[in-house]
């Protein structure tokens, strides 16, 4: 990771990736926006990253239970990898204690999961993102939300200062996600409630847009729906 201060250029604000190894690219606002499908919480321009292995597998555990049941959240490749600063900044708010729950990935599992969706947003905050680190960036150029993380493993608190690279947590599968992953958003507020959306991309990384490409370098970009990435 580079101790590289984040700016804001035509791209949006710019960030290295928040981990090592590789990850699958979902909900890319690359491309749709809003790329959750809602401008709630400040989601607008979010992006999700699933750990994988090197054979783009989020999990080495595949069972009966992948295809009628929920599955335990260590099961999965991202399940406890480190979480890293994206960016230099200031710890504002975090939240920690919301449970590790089990992962779904078969219809059958998820169809409940998604009609049960409006009542996790009557909850509020902690039930849609479970446990959470928010940095505000310096110059007060926005605010980074790092969530879904794993209950007990948050290793900063509010009014920390942190470096680019340092561990903020591990990844869980806490709030409002069916399987282990990475939420990250980029917003104008600390306050998720009320929070709008602001664009992000990343300084440098490399990416894979299917099985049998190469990985290519980037910079200054967001990575494609469906890619795996690296720094």
């Amino acid at each position: 990771m580079t101790a590289a201060q984040p700016d804001f250029t035509g791209d949006g604000l710019l960030l290295d990736l928040p981990f090592t190894g590789r990850w699958l690219v979902q909900n890319s606002p690359a491309r749709r926006v809003p790329s959750h499908g809602t401008d709630l919480f400040g989601e607008r321009f979010a992006i999700d990253f699933v750990g994988v292995n090197e054979r783009r597998r989020t999990s080495e555990f595949p069972s009966w239970s992948t295809v009628f049941g929920v599955e335990p959240p260590d099961r999965f490749v991202s399940f406890g990898r480190p979480i890293l600063a994206p960016c230099e900044g200031v710890v504002t708010d975090t939240h920690d204690g919301e449970p590790d729950h089990d992962a779904r990935r078969s219809p059958l599992a998820l169809l409940p999961y998604a009609l049960s969706q409006g009542q996790r947003v009557r909850r509020g905050i902690p039930a849609i993102a479970g446990n959470f680190v928010i940095l505000e960036l310096p110059e007060r150029i926005g605010f980074v939300a790092l969530v879904h993380l794993k209950r007990d493993s948050l290793r900063v608190e509010p009014g920390q200062q942190v470096r680019t690279g340092q561990h903020l947590a591990d990844c869980g599968n806490s709030g409002n996600s069916t399987q282990p992953h990475l939420h990250l958003q980029a917003m104008d507020s600390r306050d998720l409630s009320r929070a709008r959306g602001i664009t992000l991309a990343f300084r440098q990384y490399r990416e894979q847009r299917t099985r049998t490409s190469e990985f290519a370098d980037r910079a200054m970009d967001v990575p494609a729906e469906g890619a795996v990435v690296e720094p």
